[in-house]
């Protein structure tokens, strides 16, 4: 249905490379991947504190 194939990934490689120029692009890949691996560490670590907080009080209704 919606993918990225070569040819947009490559329209898209063009236009950062355009904008950001070849000095930045591997800084700002590196602040992206560091954001991604962030963001999957905060949701595996709410995801593993939910039942402690149901334990903890059992009035709290679900």
């Amino acid at each position: 249905m919606f993918g990225l194939g070569l040819p947009e990934m490559m329209v898209v490689l063009v236009v950062g490379l355009l904008v950001f120029g070849p000095s930045k692009l591997p800084s700002l890949g590196k602040s992206l991947g560091e954001a991604i691996r962030g963001f999957k560490k905060g949701l595996e670590d709410d995801t593993s504190a939910q039942p402690e907080l149901d334990k903890a009080d059992p009035k709290i209704e679900k």
